[in-house]
């Protein structure tokens, strides 16, 4: 994939977590704070964040369980050691760090 196609698959899934947060009602911070860097304020003050690694062609994820790697498939955002696709993942680790349950995929 060349840099144009990544750009546009990473900067619609960072579109999609921000959708996403929005509908699930949570009372969490979340702003994109420069060019694909999206980042998720707990009440706690924790933040977790999302952003576009160019250079490995990755979306990204810290947060307090780690940092998680995602590639794009063909289909998808997977994660490169769990397998685990991005939404849910982000649903699973969002709940984690608020202390409630915060469903990202649908």
């Amino acid at each position: 994939m060349n840099d144009r196609e990544f750009n546009t698959l990473a900067d619609a899934a960072l579109k999609r977590v921000e959708g996403a947060l929005e509908r699930s009602g949570t009372d969490l911070d979340y702003a994109m704070v420069s060019d694909g860097v999206l980042e998720i304020e707990c009440s706690d003050g924790s933040k977790i964040i999302v952003n576009r690694h160019d250079a490995a062609q990755e979306i990204w994820v810290a947060a307090r369980t780690g940092g998680f790697h995602y590639r794009w498939d063909g289909s998808c955002w997977q994660d490169t050691r769990h397998h685990e696709e991005l939404m849910a993942a982000l649903s699973r680790i969002v709940s984690q760090q608020a202390g409630e349950t915060i469903s990202l995929v649908g």
